[in-house]
């Protein structure tokens, strides 16, 4: 690298998975994108009995989501067709991930999964990964040491959930190698001696968020403490990297990442887990703990590391009216805190499609579908009720009544385009897919009548799903089902379960 005229050395050290990164020697691909009135007609069309405004706000965001698709420009080192961020010029990493959560419903129209893509094509040759690249000419908007640079690590989650969706190996094949370099390039520069690690509000991506000692600047320092949600992030991460190397046959090859699991799993449960207060929370510089009580502390759910007689107390502060049961549920910084702002002042206090995602899969992870349920509703009934007054979706809402957060952007699909679809379908409607075992498993708690037609599970198959209005909770739904391919249906209701084979 030359400036002015002096010459700076590159002294990063070359990570052996990147030279198996694909993404790094493939030219552009700019297909035509799909215009939205004709995607319309492939994509899943779910329909609720009394529900219209849900219903409509589903196909407001799908809307958003295809006007917001973008080519790489001419000259620009991005590799493929992406949804825009809709924040600015920039495609940002940890948005990427969670709007290919709810893209994988739209697959058969556009490929959102290829937006991450972009990201793996500007791997660097030790592993790191710029979280903020511009689509003009493919700019990082920081130095890979600023502690801003990159971050969250959830790539490894979002490009899970894809594999379950749709059981794609050979994508799973290739996304592994710059996953793991990615992953071995956090470990080296972004944790303390002890191993556990550390962000700062732009890096975790809650940016304001109260968490650092006094004197601190919440945006741009670490305050040298223990990061309960990056300590986190990596330990999902980690296991999710383990899980596929099971698929591929390459499991002895991240033997570090399966010491690193163990050891921070009982880091976290030994130092950053407060028994009296039942949460997880920050660790400062001289060992004591943060109070903060931060929705980032949820990722503890999905990472696994919340113990069998801890789930309850922990999970206990999601129903606390004092605390994460707000009117719109969940904000991100609990209510007790003096910093809290009703109106959501973005990270304290604030809603986002995001947070709320990940603590809906995590309650799954330990099965507390119920209350997953119950929030799920809670948060849709707010996100539609502000569709109704504004006509859209936004950036986050406020945690104290039906709102958009302020600050928020308007039109943000954008992670929010999560809550009108994936969590109407995953969570409203509970249909949770495993397309590796050609496998649907739908957990009936509405009591009006519901369903999808054209709901994709894999490459190929598709289902229509109805299921008749019931008196109870307790009443065996009457369902109707077909597919044009072979599934095995998992039907769950008030404790019942019941298992059918449909065929074409």
């Amino acid at each position: 690298m030359i400036f002015g005229n002096m010459s700076v050395r590159d002294t990063s050290v070359p990570n052996r998975f990147v030279s198996e990164n694909v993404y790094l020697k493939l030219s552009a691909d700019r297909p035509p994108l799909p215009a939205f009135d004709v995607a319309k007609k492939q994509l899943p069309s779910p329909f609720w009995e009394g529900h219209t405004p849900v219903i409509d706000c589903y196909w407001k965001a799908w809307e958003l989501a295809f006007k917001n698709l973008r080519q790489p420009p001419e000259g620009s080192p991005l590799i493929a067709n992406f949804i825009d961020t809709a924040f600015n010029d920039a495609t940002f990493m940890w948005d990427s991930a969670f709007m290919s959560m709810f893209g994988r419903y739209g697959h058969r129209v556009f490929n959102f999964q290829r937006t991450l893509d972009n990201f793996y094509a500007r791997q660097h040759r030790d592993g790191f990964i710029s979280r903020q690249i511009k689509v003009e000419d493919g700019t990082e908007a920081f130095e890979r040491y600023d502690l801003a640079s990159t971050g969250p690590n959830v790539m490894p989650w979002a490009e899970w959930e894809y594999y379950l969706n749709f059981g794609d190996k050979e994508r799973l094949a290739k996304v592994f190698p710059p996953l793991v370099a990615y992953a071995q390039w956090f470990q080296k520069f972004r944790t303390w001696p002890d191993g556990t690690y550390f962000a700062n509000g732009w890096g975790c991506g809650m940016d304001n968020q109260p968490r650092l000692p006094k004197g601190c600047n919440h945006m741009f320092e670490h305050g040298h403490m223990t990061w309960i949600d990056t300590t986190l992030q990596q330990i999902l991460s980690d296991r999710l990297l383990l899980k596929m190397a099971d698929e591929l046959g390459r499991s002895s090859e991240i033997a570090d990442l399966r010491t690193e699991l163990e050891m921070l799993s009982q880091f976290v449960n030994t130092h950053l887990w407060d028994d009296t207060c039942g949460f997880y929370f920050d660790r400062f510089r001289d060992g004591s703990r943060s109070t903060v009580k931060s929705v980032g502390a949820y990722w503890a759910l999905l990472a696994e590391v919340v113990s069998s007689e801890n789930v309850e107390k922990f999970v206990n502060h999601l129903t606390n009216t004092r605390e994460f049961n707000r009117p719109h549920r969940v904000p991100s910084l609990s209510a007790d805190h003096p910093d809290y702002d009703p109106q959501g002042g973005y990270w304290r206090g604030g809603v986002w499609a995001p947070s709320n995602y990940m603590v809906l899969r995590g309650l799954t992870h330990v099965g507390k579908d119920a209350l997953a349920h119950e929030i799920a509703l809670n948060h849709l009934q707010n996100v539609t009720e502000v569709f109704q007054k504004t006509g859209t979706v936004w950036e986050n809402y406020a945690p104290e009544f039906a709102a958009p957060g302020k600050p928020a952007k308007r039109d943000f699909v954008g992670w929010t385009g999560l809550p009108p679809i994936a969590v109407l379908l995953e969570y409203g409607f509970g249909l949770r897919p495993d397309a590796t075992q050609h496998a649907l498993l739908w957990d009936i708690r509405l009591l009006e009548s519901h369903g999808v037609e054209n709901y994709p599970l894999g490459a190929d198959t598709l289902l229509n799903l109805r299921c008749a209005s019931r008196k109870s909770a307790d009443a065996e739904p009457s369902v109707e089902i077909s597919a044009n391919q072979p599934v095995t249906l998992t039907l769950r209701w008030d404790g019942e379960e019941k298992t059918l084979h449909i065929q074409p």
